[in-house]
């Protein structure tokens, strides 16, 4: 029996490296102008994903582009729900004029890190995507609180884990205030990989061995190693037999 994963990464971001990235991917996050992006870079993203036959997807987020999405807002639930919804029909309409559909959603930033633990949060996201297309999968991060909210919504989920970023005991990813939060070596990225794939498991920055699902594995667009990590993750895969695919 064959496996399979899916390799995503957060693209549209403003960054030089989306060309050089999408051979290797099978789907891709679109910045949705919030946190990076505008219309007119998504309509390239879009284009450039349908060239290599990658999966589209939307990455809405706080609205925060001095932070890169990155910084923890305190938002009431109906802000949240309007401006995901927002932002994933802004995308949504693009790809409509491309002649294709979205095939998932994945929040970026301390959007995505708050929501893994904020079941509230989570509902905000889920019932945003709901209403646009109930057939949209949610990539969330393995074993979330948005994984859960999702599945007990009915809408498809995809666990994701990440090839460069560190792990804490509870599962959660290492802050990236803190030191060490990012792998800096492919040796260490595709060890990490292959944890996930033959044992379904990730050591964490303590030594424990937290279990997880994956459904499809991230790498960040915007890192300073992207593109010598995709190339070393899809060659690590191949070598071991492991079929890159788009989730759900």
């Amino acid at each position: 029996m064959s496996i399979s994963i899916d390799l995503n990464c957060d693209m549209g971001e403003g960054m030089s490296n989306d060309a050089l990235l999408m051979p290797f991917i099978s789907s891709a996050n679109i910045a949705c102008g919030s946190h990076a992006g505008n219309e007119t870079i998504m309509q390239q993203t879009i284009e450039l994903a349908l060239q290599y036959n990658v999966s589209i997807g939307a990455h809405p987020s706080f609205p925060d582009k001095a932070n890169f999405g990155r910084t923890n807002m305190q938002l009431p639930a109906e802000d949240v729900h309007a401006m995901v919804k927002e932002q994933i029909e802004t995308l949504a309409e693009i790809a409509a004029k491309n002649n294709c559909k979205l095939h998932h959603v994945k929040p970026h930033g301390a959007l995505y890190n708050m929501a893994a633990q904020d079941e509230a949060l989570s509902t905000a996201i889920c019932k945003a995507i709901k209403e646009i297309d109930a057939s949209l999968r949610v990539y969330g991060l393995s074993g979330s609180k948005l994984i859960g909210v999702a599945r007990s919504m009915n809408l498809e989920t995809c666990d994701e884990v990440f090839a460069d970023r560190t792990y804490q005991g509870d599962g959660s990813l290492t802050p990236r205030s803190r030191p060490n939060a990012l792998l800096q070596n492919k040796d260490a990225v595709t060890k990490q990989v292959l944890q996930f794939m033959l044992h379904k498991s990730v050591t964490a920055a303590d030594g424990k061995i937290i279990p997880v699902e994956a459904g499809t594995i991230c790498v960040h667009g915007d890192g300073e190693h992207a593109v010598e990590f995709v190339r070393a993750i899809h060659e690590t895969l191949k070598t071991n037999n492991i079929i890159i695919s788009p989730g759900g």
